[in-house]
């Protein structure tokens, strides 16, 4: 008998409810949990170009939808190594701002093995944008400005969430995002 991967998209809102939100590590993710405004697809990526058009189909959904504030796009397969993904994220930004959503929407990015260019790869800092699967995050900026604009220390947000990350360590963050994959 062999064992049964986990959903993807289970796992990912998984990680968004006892990661992102149980720590913090965006202020404003509690809120639209609780409001059940995010969308989560699936989008394998062996095929680039396929992904990317996939990338602007949820463009155009959030544009008619305007009760889904933002997608998760999670990134099934094809983008396990970190430097392809990082090759990929930087089409599909070249490629909204070329779409003229630039201003309306803006890409985050997180991985597995997500590292900052500045951090050595053992940083507990580098679990702010490590999950379950390589996934773009597509918000809308304006909700985005909006949430800003009612937290009393948007600038702090990043420091204070490397000093968590860090003070939970490495072992523990590496272990709790295998669970959610295994």
């Amino acid at each position: 008998m062999t064992a049964s991967r986990p959903d993807p998209l289970a796992a990912t809102r998984a990680w968004v409810e006892t990661f992102v939100v149980a720590h913090d590590v965006c202020p404003f993710a509690g809120r639209e949990v609780a409001r059940d405004t995010i969308r989560t697809v699936a989008v394998p990526a062996r095929d680039r170009e396929a992904a990317l058009l996939t990338l602007f189909d949820e463009c155009r959904h959030l544009e008619a939808t305007p009760e889904v504030e933002t997608t998760l796009l999670v990134l099934t397969e094809g983008l396990e190594d970190f430097d392809d993904y990082l090759d990929l994220l930087e089409i599909a930004e070249a490629l909204l701002a070329d779409q003229g959503y630039e201003g309306t929407f803006q890409l985050a990015s997180f991985h597995p093995d997500y590292v900052f260019a500045d951090a050595e790869p053992d940083d507990p800092a580098n679990f702010t944008n490590r999950s379950p699967y390589p996934m773009w995050h597509l918000l809308r900026e304006a909700g985005l400005e909006r949430a800003l604009e009612h937290h009393p220390d948007p600038e702090g947000i990043p420091a204070r969430n490397i000093a968590a990350m860090r003070e939970l360590g490495h072992e523990a963050l590496s272990e709790a995002l295998a669970r959610l994959r295994d």
